[in-house]
């Protein structure tokens, strides 16, 4: 499936901007099921300087510094992305967990993709007993390591409610678990915390997820949403589960960036300079090949 990507974010100030230094993330991965067919960014106001770097990880990051005062800032970055992943594995098949877990932990490999990084906790995923707690009844031996995780996802997203007025960005870990509440963010960040609990290796992957107009309904413009998932390591690849809606990762899913935790992955993050009040909004439309007519929506 070909996709053509909108990702608009405007902020509005109260006050005017005389400095900003940002940090964009929204350029899709070239790779693991994925071809990058064309990407483009636009800025307004433009930057005074624009440098686009990789991290360790491999995450590429566009950084710009903004010096003329200003009172709005917006970016949209407009993508075309073929998306042909392999099947999913069958939900019990594959390596026990057992060995999963004791493979990473001996690796020797060290590269940005390496497992062992994915193993600990991160800024925004400590490790928690009780999140460990919850994720034991999924581990039973010899299980596979594709299997237990399978299933944890599944009991996420039956015990857990999404909610978006539950959480903010900023809400801690341990919060959302104890409320059983929130939306994708914190469903990725309470499985990666189960999965890294029992010892298995566990990314945060950003991206996109197709949606569907309801039968009959012209698709709106700006309707669709950032997505966040996981990446759980299984002794011979990364694969993708989502616990916000119980599935494995296939060719709706459009990944942009994988890290640690959302801190690594955030699609723009920075500093300004005497902003004052500020309003933000975002705006994403994700429309795939089939549907060439609302091409003219992205326009």
């Amino acid at each position: 499936m070909i996709y053509t990507l909108r990702h608009r974010t405007t902020y509005r100030y109260g006050r005017a901007v005389s400095f900003a230094r940002c940090s964009l993330r929204l350029k899709p991965m070239d790779g693991d099921g994925q071809a990058l067919l064309s990407s483009t960014v636009t800025i307004d106001p433009s930057p005074a300087t624009a440098v686009t770097r990789r991290d360790y990880f491999g995450i590429e990051a566009l950084a710009i510094t903004i010096e003329a005062p200003h009172t709005t800032f917006g970016v949209e970055a407009l993508s075309t992305v073929r998306v042909e992943r392999r099947p999913p594995p069958p939900p019990e098949g594959g390596t026990p967990w057992e060995a999963v877990r004791d493979s990473a932990l001996v690796s020797r490999d060290l590269s940005g993709r390496a497992p062992v990084h994915f193993l600990f906790p991160s800024d925004r995923v400590p490790l928690l007993r009780e999140v460990t707690d919850y994720a034991r009844p999924s581990f039973a031996a010899g299980r596979s390591a594709y299997g237990a995780a399978h299933d944890l996802m599944r009991r996420i997203r039956a015990d857990f409610r999404f909610d978006s007025k539950a959480t903010n960005v900023h809400t801690p870990l341990a919060e959302a678990f104890a409320g059983r509440a929130g939306v994708c963010q914190d469903f990725a960040h309470v499985m990666i915390a189960a999965l890294r609990g029992m010892g298995l290796p566990a990314a945060y992957v950003s991206g996109y997820l197709r949606t569907v107009p309801p039968p009959g309904q012209p698709r709106l413009r700006g309707a669709d949403a950032s997505h966040a998932w996981v990446a759980v390591w299984c002794g011979n690849a990364w694969h993708g589960l989502d616990p916000t809606n119980s599935c494995a990762v296939q060719d709706d899913h459009i990944t942009v960036a994988q890290g640690r935790d959302y801190g690594d992955v955030a699609p723009i993050d920075g500093i300004v300079t005497g902003s004052g009040r500020q309003r933000l909004k975002v705006e994403v439309d994700v429309i795939p090949e089939t549907e060439m007519q609302d091409l003219a929506l992205v326009g």
